[in-house]
């Protein structure tokens, strides 16, 4: 299903407002509707259409302007009442004791980015940067963090003329967003850290001229901290890293089909008695999902298996088959958890210090909101579900290259003559290839705390690490399971001229007509890396994950029930 279509049906039938998502280069981008900050109102839908959306409106709503002048106001009178507040009036980190004359206060904001603005490695995507400019706009509108609304207008400024700070990934220790956010506050400032204008990458004084913006912005006492102290950046790579995994979870069901179909497995594991007695909702609906693209399948029956050439009835399949429902089931439970967190924590006040109206004026508390170990552990987590999503791939294709694991497939999957040919053997190598490199980068990051600053920051999440793991762990999947997708699809054709008229399931079929679109069946050997490529595109680009959403929607109800 085309993607735009994919996402008018979802937003219609979830009730979604805001933005609309449409992921692809941007010529497919379209216009995105207003979307206003309160705080409190960013949904999971609306961060996936913000993360995806061409350009957007993005606005702060006028109760929140008020609360954070009037928060605003009131810290500032504590201040001059003679609080000492970190970030304020106080230097930062171990240097946390040295106070700041009222002169110094703002220039000192301007030191804190320029110092925190140590990254290095490659830069965040566009998207990503962008969402967490918004995420650190609406965490500021809930008022507790003491800054002015010119500091959001600012930012939304930028979002909305596409002028989008260029963010380092490396430097973050998950302890707040210090480094990538600091790059920002720069870029905000008109100093230094390139900006991407319209797919450009220009200097900040120049993008913001051409964008029509002031090239020149001075934070405030206390604003500097706020803008980096905390999470935002985290949370918008961990929003693409779930609507990812969902679509590679998704696709995998689409490549599954296939294997099922080119093995003429048996039906007896995805039999909805056996998942509704477990009592995993996740679990029950993988199998309903299986059920739906396999629905009307005669090569999945005895008939089918006796045309293919099996002597005798098929008892049960491997592990790897019976037991996809149940791995599968965690991984889309742990996608469904993630949201949920995703969205608490995107309408939370993640930094230090915060205000609070007291008895008697306003309250500064110290604290450590802005530290991430909860979603770093959760991002940890995923990742390795997502490794393990990535082994079990592997194996079905490796089971798909040999004869008595496929029951019957020619070996290697070779078009035309087998030993002449040798089919797609080195396709699967390159796919195992990448399997220990997912396993080592799956090993949780949160576990490797190191404390910094002397001492005073004695235990750091290590989130971002974490982040970057499971990020570079969704690319290698995404060819892993591009991997099985096309020999599924070649297994299939392998297998047509023994099954005669016998039909596939209607939702395998339409997976391997849109495999089909792209790659061509293998009749003898060529040069396939263009195909790899072009089977980690399907899957990257949301083309089997749409065709199964669709397919399993819409499967037979007395195949799904």
């Amino acid at each position: 299903m085309n993607r735009r279509l994919l996402v008018v049906l979802l937003t219609a039938v979830l009730g979604l407002t805001a933005v609309a998502a449409v992921p692809g280069d941007s010529s497919e981008r379209g216009p995105a509707t207003g979307v206003t900050l309160d705080g409190n109102s960013l949904d999971w839908g609306t961060l996936v259409r913000l993360l995806h959306a061409g350009p957007v409106s993005v606005r702060l709503a006028p109760q929140a302007r008020t609360e954070m002048s009037r928060t605003r106001e009131g810290g500032l009178r504590t201040v001059a009442a003679g609080k000492r507040v970190y970030g304020w009036n106080q230097a930062l980190g171990p240097l946390k004791d040295r106070p700041l004359t009222e002169s110094e206060q703002r220039e000192f904001q301007k030191h804190v980015l320029r110092s925190h603005a140590a990254g290095s490695g490659p830069m965040l995507s566009d998207k990503v940067a962008r969402l967490a400019l918004i995420l650190r706009a609406n965490a500021m509108a809930r008022a507790h963090m003491g800054v002015r609304p010119e500091l959001v207008d600012r930012m939304l400024a930028m979002v909305n003329a596409d002028v989008i700070p260029r963010m380092p990934e490396v430097g973050s220790l998950g302890t707040g967003d210090l480094q990538p956010m600091a790059a920002a506050g720069l870029s905000m400032m008109g100093e230094s850290n390139p900006v991407d204008y319209r797919g450009t990458q220009r200097d900040p004084d120049s993008a913001l001229r051409a964008a029509g913006l002031s090239e020149h912005f001075t934070p405030q006492a206390g604003e500097a901290l706020a803008l980096i102290s905390g999470g935002s950046v985290l949370l918008a790579r961990y929003v693409d890293a779930l609507d990812r995994a969902e679509r590679v979870a998704d696709s995998f069901d689409g490549a599954f089909a296939l294997f099922l179909e080119a093995t003429r497995a048996e039906q007896g594991a995805f039999d909805p008695r056996t998942h509704e007695e477990r009592g995993f909702g996740a679990e029950t609906e993988s199998a309903r999902v299986t059920r739906a693209l396999t629905c009307s399948s005669e090569w999945m029956t005895e008939r089918g298996r006796q045309r293919s050439g099996e002597a005798e009835p098929r008892v049960q399949d491997a592990t790897s088959v019976r037991a996809e429902p149940q791995i599968i089931g965690g991984l889309r439970q742990r996608i469904t958890e993630g949201r949920s967190l995703a969205g608490r924590e995107a309408n939370s006040s993640s930094s230090n210090p915060l205000l609070f109206k007291g008895a008697k004026g306003y309250d500064f508390v110290m604290g450590g909101n802005w530290d991430y170990s909860q979603l770093g552990h959760e991002i940890d987590a995923l990742n390795e579900q997502i490794a393990d999503l990535a082994v079990l791939s592997e194996t079905l294709s490796g089971r798909l290259l040999d004869p008595k694991w496929s029951y019957g497939l020619p070996a290697n999957l070779a078009g035309g003559k087998v030993g002449l040919n040798s089919g797609m053997v080195q396709a699967e190598s390159m796919a195992a290839s990448l399997i220990p490199e997912i396993q080592v980068r799956a090993n949780p990051a949160g576990t490797l705390s190191r404390p910094v600053k002397g001492g005073q920051e004695d235990h750091n999440t290590m989130a971002m690490a974490s982040a970057r793991d499971l990020l570079a762990n969704l690319d290698r999947t995404e060819t892993v399971l591009g991997v099985q997708l096309m020999m599924g699809a070649q297994g299939i054709d392998l297998m047509r001229p023994k099954m005669g008229k016998l039909r596939l399931g209607s939702g395998s079929e339409r997976v391997w007509r849109t495999v089909r679109t792209r790659i061509a069946p293998l009749t003898e050997d060529r040069y396939l890396s263009p195909d790899v490529r072009a089977a980690s595109s399907l899957i990257h680009d949301d083309s089997i994950a749409g065709t199964v959403r669709s397919a399993s929607a819409h499967g037979s109800n007395s195949c799904a029930a």
